[in-house]
């Protein structure tokens, strides 16, 4: 399948592409380098230095025999969009080419119209091209399991059945997004679900938790190909940044209580999501969700899992309960169901002391590289100005 990867130089754009391509899939990768530009102006940079994306499409070829083909530039230059659709008309559309970050988001002014105007854009037109020049193609989008917040009741898999004055009816599951970035995503399922309704697309909208890890099967062995792993409270995620915390004998920052919950999942289990997906598209006229994470912990319980894993190696780990930079529930119920992606194949991978342990050697290795001042920086959501 030919299969076009939007912000193929992420986190988790670029593990995607080289997985898909390890599987025979025929990958070319686009991208601006926005994340990368936002780092270094907020002076966020990340645990390790990376190649840009040309450099990393010829080391991979290198390393697998397999080519993957790189466009640089911005989803929101319609004419640079149509150029790279008409050129290589790709069957699939992953689309990861948002503004990542809720903290990001919360910042300042210009940080919030940039997130709204680069993420919603972007979408609108990836959904424009794919009617113009693929219109069979599948998107698979990569939405948030922070779209749906933290209701007092079960979250369902993007559908809920309403019975309403004797009759009934299925309604897209109501979102009370909380940051942001989490509204944007928010905005991006109503755009697609709207296209659905009227072009008869077929999209994927894959509801992932937050993603922790940096090996793969297909870059174990080849530090050259990891992806970015950002640690900082901006573009980090949770794991992540308490991995390097305690590397860097940084107490954990716990927000508050500690007890928010949320759905999460190791990058290979990501892979394997987006592959399974792509591989068993939706039908035309189909917008199918899908919550994507494997397990639920809260903060609490992720921070102990780490203090006790670095005690192991021998580290002092102290968690640290802080005023909460944000407006959340620190105790509340969550149920998330997750079927559709075990009902298609994936083998989860777990949270297991050697996946932790795998993660803290990676870091150890880049200890000197860890800026404390990167760490936290107490981005608030009452303060965006």
């Amino acid at each position: 399948m030919k299969i076009l990867i939007l912000g193929g130089d992420g986190y988790l754009g670029w593990p995607t592409a080289m997985n898909l391509s390890a599987h025979g899939h025929e990958v070319a990768v686009l991208d601006n380098y926005l994340r990368r530009k936002l780092a270094t102006e907020e002076e966020s940079g990340p645990l390790y230095d990376l190649p840009e994306l040309a450099e990393r499409c010829r080391l991979w070829q290198a390393h697998s025999g397999k080519e993957i083909t790189s466009y640089i530039g911005d989803l929101c230059d319609w004419d640079f969009v149509a150029g790279v659709f008409q050129t290589f008309t790709p069957e699939a559309v992953v689309h990861y080419a948002e503004q990542p970050s809720a903290p990001y988001s919360m910042l300042r002014r210009s940080a919030a119209t940039l997130t709204i105007n680069n993420n919603l854009l972007a979408t609108a037109n990836t959904i424009f091209a794919v009617r113009a020049f693929c219109p069979d193609a599948h998107i698979v989008k990569l939405g948030t399991m922070g779209e749906y917040g933290t209701p007092n009741i079960d979250i369902e898999e993007g559908w809920l059945d309403v019975e309403h004055k004797g009759r009934k009816h299925k309604f897209l599951y109501p979102r009370q997004a909380g940051s942001l970035y989490h509204t944007t995503k928010v905005m991006d399922t109503d755009l697609l679900w709207f296209y659905v309704r009227m072009w008869d697309l077929r999209v994927t909208d894959l509801m992932q938790g937050p993603v922790y890890g940096m090996m793969t099967d297909e870059n174990e062995g080849q530090p050259d190909l990891y992806p970015h792993f950002a640690y900082d409270e901006i573009f980090g995620t949770v794991l992540n940044r308490f991995v390097v915390q305690a590397v860097a004998n940084y107490p954990l920052t716990v927000y508050g209580k500690g007890g928010q919950t949320r759905g999460y999942l190791n990058i290979k289990d990501t892979l394997n999501c987006i592959r399974l997906s792509v591989e068993t598209p939706a039908d035309a006229g189909e917008l199918r969700i899908f919550n994507q994470f494997v397990e639920t912990f809260s903060v609490n319980d992720l921070a102990g899992r780490v203090k006790s894993a670095g005690e192991q190696l021998g580290l002092d780990v102290e968690i640290k309960s802080i005023d909460n930079p944000r407006k959340e529930m620190e105790e509340h119920y969550y149920n998330p169901a997750h079927t559709g992606l075990l009902d298609l194949g994936l083998e989860p991978h777990f949270l297991t002391e050697e996946v932790l342990q795998g993660i803290f050697a990676v870091v150890l290795q880049h200890k000197d590289r860890i800026s404390d001042d990167c760490i936290f920086r107490g981005v608030k959501w009452s303060r965006t100005g």
